[in-house]
């Protein structure tokens, strides 16, 4: 009896000690929701005060009660060439009056034409080509921890592909030579990061073009532009299709979808907007005095339902401004669109030469 009340004695002794609430007298799950009220910004603060904070902070369950709580805040990443090599810059605070950016790591080798898309809190940079040589890897950066890290290769190799996200899922299509079976099969993908899987997406084969320049999803449709026409692929119903004509004439350089119109710029430097169930194009009236003409080098994405523009400015000497505009949008009661301007801001100063290669809007 003795023995067994030494051994029991012993055992409690070595048991770990309980592990503290992340705040005094709150169950956890109550604690969670008053560090996801917090802004942003003041996350690597509360990362300090202790291990588990530092690890509720930067935990998909944080993420998870923002989304649900609307706390979350989307931000501005900006991918630019400089000399021949990409540089990334996050949004410092997107609350303050002005905005400003700052250097993020970059990936230790940029793969050229690769897609660029954010979903939730990470950055995807999916495949692309080194040394001319095409790959199916995926870099993923976390943009709370600022980390890079290999994620799930995709089934094939891929340069200039189309990218998009939808219900939690990325799609890519094209990209790739389809000179054999595996090339021919996989030349769409879908991709769940829950389950960090790949799969093919059955498609026709005279769907298949090799580059895609330009891609959207409005809806639940998922538009890829190529050398010759286009193809949609409607998720929500399943089948596919041919980009509309006038869509397919009309769309130039890196566009953004609000409110299922997608927004880019016309030859003539003017923003426009194609209203895919109406299958016409309209201009964006109210923003012609506050804007340039946008005729190169510029690119666009849906920041909380607004439309933001980013471009090079005019700059000075062997320097150049990189500009933001950020445009409310809406319809008109006579069916037209209408913006307006509610901030514009020089948002970095680089060399001259540097080109805009991708805007994100990242929700965290």
């Amino acid at each position: 009896m003795a023995e067994q009340t030494a051994a029991a004695a012993s055992s409690a002794t070595s048991a770990p000690p309980p592990t503290p609430p992340l705040i005094q007298n709150f169950p956890d799950d109550i604690s969670i929701q008053i560090i996801a009220r917090v802004p942003r910004f003041r996350h690597p603060f509360l990362s300090l005060v202790s291990k588990p904070w530092h690890a509720v902070v930067n935990s998909p369950e944080l993420f998870r009660t923002r989304s649900l709580l609307r706390t979350s805040q989307s931000s501005l990443y900006l991918n630019l060439r400089i000399n021949s090599s990409f540089n990334w810059y996050s949004e410092q605070n997107p609350q303050n009056s002005k905005r400003s950016f700052t250097p993020i790591p970059s990936i230790p080798q940029h793969p050229v034409g690769s897609s660029i898309l954010a979903l939730g809190p990470k950055i995807y940079v999916i495949g692309g080509s080194i040394s001319d040589i095409p790959s199916n890897n995926v870099w993923i950066f976390d943009c709370r921890s600022n980390n890079w890290e290999m994620g799930s290769r995709m089934r094939v190799a891929r340069e200039f592909s189309a990218a998009g996200e939808l219900n939690g899922k990325i799609y890519v299509m094209g990209g790739c030579n389809v000179d054999n079976w595996s090339r021919s099969i996989n030349w769409a993908e879908v991709f769940d990061p829950e389950t960090g899987l790949w799969a093919a997406i059955p498609s026709e084969i005279e769907l298949r073009d090799k580059w895609m320049h330009a891609s959207a999803m409005i809806g639940t449709r998922f538009y890829a532009m190529a050398d010759r026409g286009g193809v949609v692929l409607d998720i929500g119903r399943g089948g596919w299709g041919n980009v509309p004509k006038r869509l397919d004439l009309g769309w130039r350089g890196r566009a953004a979808v609000v409110d299922n119109v997608l927004y880019c710029y016309d030859y003539l430097g003017k923003i426009r907007g194609y209203d895919v169930e109406e299958d016409v194009w309209k201009e964006l009236r109210g923003v012609e005095k506050g804007l340039p003409k946008f005729l190169c080098s510029s690119t666009m994405v849906n920041l909380d339902g607004k439309l933001c523009v980013v471009w090079e400015g005019k700059g000075n000497g062997k320097e150049v401004d990189i500009m933001c505009a950020e445009i409310e949008v809406r319809r008109d009661a006579d069916g037209g669109l209408s913006g307006a301007i509610l901030r514009l801001d020089v948002i970095l100063v680089v060399p001259r030469g540097a080109t805009i290669s991708h805007c994100l809007a990242v929700e965290f």
